[in-house]
């Protein structure tokens, strides 16, 4: 197996355990979003796609808004960072999507 065969294995293995890791962890509590007033008057309903970063102790550390109405992101970010991840090895990363 030539050197670049086997770097690329290597590297598909890594990315796909890191993968794996983060669609294991199940979410241990859960905050649901509130709908927002104005939202609601408008009678505005989507989907929030965001990214998030999972602490090895499952706090969630970071949130990054990735898609959907900006109007319903506010309170999606409020509710997920409350979230708590099972417990892991290693921090981890997911990407969620919440319906309004």
């Amino acid at each position: 197996m030539t050197k670049l065969k086997q770097i690329s294995l290597c590297v598909t293995l890594l990315v796909g355990s890191a993968i794996a890791d983060a669609q294991e962890r199940k979410v241990v509590s859960r905050q649901e979003p509130a709908y927002p007033p104005i939202a609601e008057r408008m009678k505005l309903h989507g989907t929030v796609k965001l990214k998030i970063w999972i602490h090895a102790d499952g706090t969630v550390r970071r949130l990054e808004y990735i898609g959907g109405h900006p109007l319903l992101a506010e309170s999606a970010l409020r509710a997920v960072k409350a979230w708590l991840y099972q417990p892991a090895a290693r921090e981890s990363t997911a990407v969620i999507e919440l319906r309004f």
